[in-house]
C-alpha cells in the first residue's frame, strides 16, 4: 500500500505498537503525539488496519481542539462494534497475553461505545473473503475471517467498501490502495 501511495506522489509515515507490552491508552497517547506533529505542517489523511483503525479513531477523538484534523480517514477491517472473535477469546490465556488491554477493549461493548463517532469523511473498507458457515462465528454474514461487515459498520461512516480480500491482506491489497487513492486524488488514480 505504501508503495502505491508513494508512486502516486503521497508522502507516507507509519506508526508501530505492541499490544503485548503497551496498554491501549499508552499507544493512543503516542499516536496523538505523532498525529499532532504531522498536522502542524500540512493536510493529511489517516489509514488504519484492524486495531490500528480503532486506535486512529480513538486518537482523533482525543486530539486537542487546536490540532488540524485529517481530510479523510480510512479504516481497513477495523471493528467499530465489539469484535465477536475478541468476545469469544477474551478469557483465553494466550489471547490475553498477546493482545493485552487492546484485546479486552475490542471485546467490550462499553469501552468500544465510549470512543464515540468521527465527523470527518470516514470510509470503512472491509473484506468479504472470510468464512461462510451457518454454524460458525459469523454465520452466513459477510466477513474477512476476523471481522464481519456488521462489526465494521456505523451510522457515522461516510461510506463502506467491500472487497474480496481476507483480513490480514487488506493492507497489502492493490485494490484497497486504489480505492483509497481514488478517494484522495480522484478518478485518475491507478
Amino acid at each position: 500500500m505504501l508503495r502505491h501511495f508513494r508512486q502516486a506522489g503521497l508522502r507516507t509515515t507509519t506508526f508501530g505498537y505492541t499490544t503485548t507490552f503497551e496498554s491501549f491508552n499508552s499507544i493512543k497517547l503516542r499516536l496523538i503525539t505523532k498525529v499532532s506533529k504531522i498536522a502542524e505542517n500540512e493536510g493529511y489523511i489517516v489509514v488504519g488496519h484492524s486495531l490500528g483503525g480503532v486506535l486512529i479513531w480513538t486518537a482523533l477523538n482525543s486530539l486537542p481542539d487546536h490540532i488540524n484534523r485529517p481530510s479523510k480517514i480510512f479504516l481497513l477491517g477495523s471493528p467499530i462494534q465489539p469484535s465477536r472473535l475478541a468476545v469469544r477469546l477474551k478469557n483465553n490465556l494466550l489471547y490475553r497475553i498477546l493482545t493485552g488491554d487492546c484485546g479486552q477493549l475490542l471485546a467490550s461493548q462499553l469501552r468500544m461505545s465510549e470512543i464515540g463517532s468521527l465527523t470527518e469523511p470516514t470510509t470503512s473498507i472491509v473484506g468479504v473473503r472470510g468464512f461462510a458457515n451457518s454454524h460458525g462465528l459469523f454465520g452466513d454474514e459477510p466477513n474477512d475471517g476476523v471481522v464481519s461487515v456488521a462489526e465494521a459498520s456505523a451510522h457515522w461512516l461516510s461510506n463502506q467498501k467491500q472487497v474480496p480480500v481476507i483480513h490480514t491482506l487488506l493492507p497489502a491489497s492493490s485494490g484497497v490502495a486504489q480505492i483509497i487513492l481514488r478517494e484522495v486524488i480522484g478518478e485518475n488514480a491507478g
